[in-house]
């Protein structure tokens, strides 16, 4: 699904005035967190859908930037905004780490070993309480009491990473991340330098993960390890949106967010009301449910099958084999 500039126009003015028109601080509040999970999801799928190395660790990159954010007002005094400018370099210093050391791993194995590292540092911020609060994490005071400033910065935050994603996918650097995605191998044969662009796209999927999570920080005011580092709540959300929306596509991601953050929002609000209050514990279930309808009919994901489901929809039968690919 390809959008065209008047298109894509058209959503950023939606998005500029929706806060203007909608003044429900409940519906705000789902509009930002799923623009943090926009960002989340396409940090995620420049490195695993474009790139090929699928990980299980960017909840080490989130918390990473949440804690930068909350440590320069819980140990240096100063304002937690700061970690916007910080959480992200930060996070980016930690993700060129990670793959100097886990790169050397392929398939499978990589992204075992980061799960093994997102738990280790999980486990780190959990015991070593003198610096980071332990399991009582850190509690801020929210810098502003109306969601319009959260919502706009939430907004540009989203915006300036899809624009980074897209510059940087029509670069040499994304013909790269896509030949390694296809076959490592035969990139290396080329000339392609395999660890250094996959080091590349692992520094700027952190650098954005880790900006969300400083962010997050700001916004929601409290963070402790068990949320922020969190294998189920960040790095498996991660995946399951960029497996909605469409791995390997710039908009899969977006709509993925979008449709797992309503999904999420309509169980736990027991459908605004409407429906008995054990409804409430469901979305896992309903999670479940929609991944495997994904994986079974969808398997490029909503934007990656857009032509599929567009010619379903006009009754005009499926497409020809060879036809449905990865869009952008």
């Amino acid at each position: 699904m390809k959008l065209m500039r008047w298109q894509v126009a058209a959503v950023v003015a939606a998005s500029l005035v929706f806060p203007l028109l909608v003044r429900s601080e409940y519906y705000q509040h789902v509009i930002i967190l799923a623009l943090i999970w926009v960002v989340i999801g396409s940090s995620w799928n420049l490195l695993a859908g474009y790139t090929g190395q699928v990980s299980f660790g960017h909840a080490i990159f989130f918390g990473i930037g949440a804690y930068t954010a909350g440590l320069c007002s819980y140990k240096l005094g100063v304002s937690a905004w700061w970690g916007m400018i910080f959480g992200g370099p930060v996070a980016s210093l930690i993700g060129f780490v990670i793959g100097w050391i886990c790169f050397r791993l392929r398939g499978p194995y990589f992204a075992l070993a980061t799960i093994a590292v997102g738990e280790i540092i999980r486990l780190i911020a959990v015991v070593w309480v003198s610096f980071t609060g332990g399991m009582q994490g850190i509690l801020l005071m929210q810098t502003f009491r109306s969601k319009l400033p959260y919502y706009y910065l939430a907004l540009f935050i989203a915006l300036m990473c899809l624009l980074a994603i897209h510059v940087v996918m029509r670069s040499k650097w994304g013909y790269y991340f896509v030949a390694i995605r296809e076959d490592e191998d035969a990139a290396e044969s080329m000339g392609v330098n395999a660890f250094r662009y996959k080091s590349l796209s692992l520094i700027i999927s952190s650098f954005f993960t880790g900006l969300a999570g400083a962010f997050y920080m700001n916004y929601m005011a409290f963070i402790d390890p068990e949320v922020v580092f969190s294998l189920h709540h960040i790095s498996i959300m991660a995946i399951l949106v960029g497996i909605i929306g469409g791995v390997g596509t710039l908009w899969g991601p977006p709509l993925g967010a979008f449709i797992m953050v309503l999904l999420q929002e309509t169980f736990r609000s027991a459908f605004f009301g409407l429906a008995p209050r054990w409804v409430s514990e469901l979305h896992v279930l309903a999670f479940g449910l929609l991944v495997i309808f994904v994986i079974l009919y969808l398997a490029n994901g909503i934007v990656g099958d857009w032509d599929k489901i567009r010619r379903l929809w006009s009754s005009k039968g499926p497409s020809a084999p060879g036809v449905v690919g990865k869009g952008s």
